[in-house]
């Protein structure tokens, strides 16, 4: 039955060549940017002089120093996992339970997602400029003049306010769904309110929890940039081992088997995290509409500490980020506070390299992504064909693996022949989209699996092609899910750094490569009005990309309107 389904399968797609078509450019782009760097890493971490050997990776686990960075990358992930779903219920229990406004759920949700649009050393500058010598914070404020801003403490915290804000995300909803009703019933049973809370709503959470602390234990683990700024010699973590094992001995092999040695924390995340989202119930749901926003199970002096607390985590994003803007338009924050134009004029002329770079190749990424995510998502959701669980499985390979695995495979895979392209854009546009696409593949899934198969049949049945089904009937019911796909892409061919540190040359590079340069370098005046500037340019492209998003439904509603009219 299976091998005629499967014959069934392939002959369907045989008949429409479209259809084929697309597919097999598909799988070449995904055996070329995907399977192909992968194997290319395997190959050049477990061979020696032409046979498999897992020599270097026995060294590498019988070096100390390899070895305690592993455990520090390990320790510091979970610490920002837990550090950051507390925090991230924290602003999802506020967001659900408090009763807020929706103007102040406005401004809660930009304090929390300002961080994500951010490059992701942004937190560590404003805590070199809060907490360093001559911090704001610990000098100006406390009078401390030995006071060191990097080590454990500064990196977890960094990480945890630039990643909360996906616990955040991920707990809302699930909080939001919970019937309030459960909580009411518990209530009038003489349950009390901690009670409540402990055995009713916390429980029904938990899917959730365990979603958001794997999520933000894989974003630790793969994070290059602010243990690199922040962690320093005292706390080395595994990718900036392995950064500077290419970077500063030239050593592929070493960079390649420490890189590979996150392979086996990142597999098991990614698993679990599937796991979770896999599963179906999350919460118990009744079918009557209830009030969301406030229940009587959390009292009142707990929903003001809620909203106190929340606004003070606020306030402190706020801070850092003001802090920021103060300090890329003063001479030298800290020793100079006099207003100055100087640190903007130097991004306007020695860093226009890296901001038409960074534009062009983000340019050009976020529609490629923007298409190749709802393709492959259609494709996924919509047609029966051989391979297809593979290709949804390859697709997601480069999303689940941390950055430094995918920078350094590329580098090895595409630095000779017969593949050469590290030194250009292409390179990193390509990273780019096998990289961060997978969130509107995701997407397409996801709205594709609320729309009803009977409007693409209808199409089909009158004649269109697939082709012209897709273009004028999928299409524009999953223009959110191409959006989402714009503008993740672009916001990360803006802030990405952990996979294309790798790729860069002198005829390409990035903005964050340059922020990285000016840290490294303490020019801390020109990283942070480059920062300034990310922020400032992803706000507006992505107020644009929604503004097109509303124009296009207020558009659809009113022609399904005419429609049902007959107008």
């Amino acid at each position: 039955m299976a091998s005629r389904g499967f014959a069934s399968e392939g002959r369907r797609v045989l008949r429409d060549p479209l259809l084929l078509g697309v597919i097999t450019v598909l799988w070449l782009l995904l055996a070329l940017f995907v399977l192909y760097p992968l194997t290319v890493l395997m190959v050049r971490a477990f061979s020696d002089e032409g046979r498999l050997t897992i020599e270097p990776l026995m060294t590498s686990l019988g070096d100390s120093s390899h070895r305690a960075a592993f455990f520090n990358s390990l320790i510091l992930a979970a610490t920002v996992g837990v550090l950051g779903t507390l925090l991230g219920f924290l602003f999802a229990l506020t967001a659900t339970r408090t009763g807020l406004g929706r103007r102040w759920l406005t401004l809660l949700d930009a304090a929390a997602l300002l961080p994500l649009v951010s490059p992701p050393f942004t937190t560590s500058i404003a805590i070199i400029f809060s907490f360093g010598p001559k911090g704001f914070i610990s000098h100006h404020l406390l009078g401390f003049d030995n006071v060191s801003a990097y080590g454990f403490v500064s990196t977890a915290l960094a990480e945890t306010l630039t990643y909360f804000p996906i616990a955040y995300l991920t707990l809302r909803p699930i909080i939001a769904a919970i019937d309030p009703n459960l909580e009411e019933m518990a209530f009038s049973l003489g349950g009390s309110r901690w009670r409540i809370f402990r055995t009713v709503t916390v429980p029904l959470a938990i899917p959730g929890f365990a979603n958001a602390f794997l999520l933000l234990f894989a974003a630790s683990l793969a994070d290059f940039a602010t243990p690199l700024i922040l962690a320093g010699n005292s706390f080395p973590v595994l990718p900036t081992q392995a950064y500077l094992q290419i970077t500063g001995m030239f050593d592929f092999k070493g960079g390649a088997v420490l890189s590979l040695m996150l392979l086996v924390p990142a597999a098991v995340v990614y698993l679990l995290q599937r796991y979770w989202v896999g599963r179906r119930t999350y919460v118990t749901v009744t079918g009557k509409v209830g009030q969301r926003s406030r229940t009587r199970a959390i009292a009142p002096w707990a929903s003001v500490a809620l909203v106190v607390a929340t606004v003070l985590v606020a306030v402190s994003i706020l801070y850092f980020y003001a802090l920021l803007v103060f300090a890329s338009a003063v001479v030298a924050f800290g020793a100079n506070n006099s207003f100055t134009w100087h640190h903007y004029a130097v991004i306007f002329t020695e860093g226009v390299p890296a901001i038409r770079d960074t534009l062009i190749i983000a340019l050009i990424g976020m529609p490629l992504g923007g298409l190749y995510g709802v393709l492959v998502g259609y494709l996924i959701a919509r047609r029966r064909f051989p391979g297809r669980q593979a290709m949804e499985i390859v697709s997601m390979v480069n999303y689940a693996l941390p950055g430094t695995i995918v920078g350094i495979a590329y580098l090895i895979a595409f630095n000779d022949p017969p593949i050469a392209l590290t030194g250009g854009a292409m390179i990193i546009v390509a990273c780019y989209v096998f990289r961060y696409s997978p969130t509107g593949i995701r997407a397409t899934v996801a709205l594709l699996s609320q729309i009803d198969r009977s409007l693409e049949e209808a199409s089909s049945s009158l004649g269109a092609g697939s082709g012209e089904t897709f273009r004028r009937v999928t299409l524009p019911l999953i223009a959110p899910a191409f959006f989402a796909g714009l503008g993740v892409v672009f916001i990360r061919s803006m802030t990405a750094i952990s996979a294309t540190i790798f790729l860069v040359s002198l005829s390409w590079t990035l903005i964050t490569v340059r922020i990285l340069e000016n840290m490294t370098e303490m020019a801390l005046g020109p990283a942070a009005a480059f920062s300034v500037f990310v922020i400032v340019v992803v706000f507006a492209v992505v107020s644009v990309l929604s503004a097109i998003l509303a124009r296009l439904r207020t558009a659809t509603a009113g022609a399904a309107a005419r429609s049902l009219l007959g107008g």
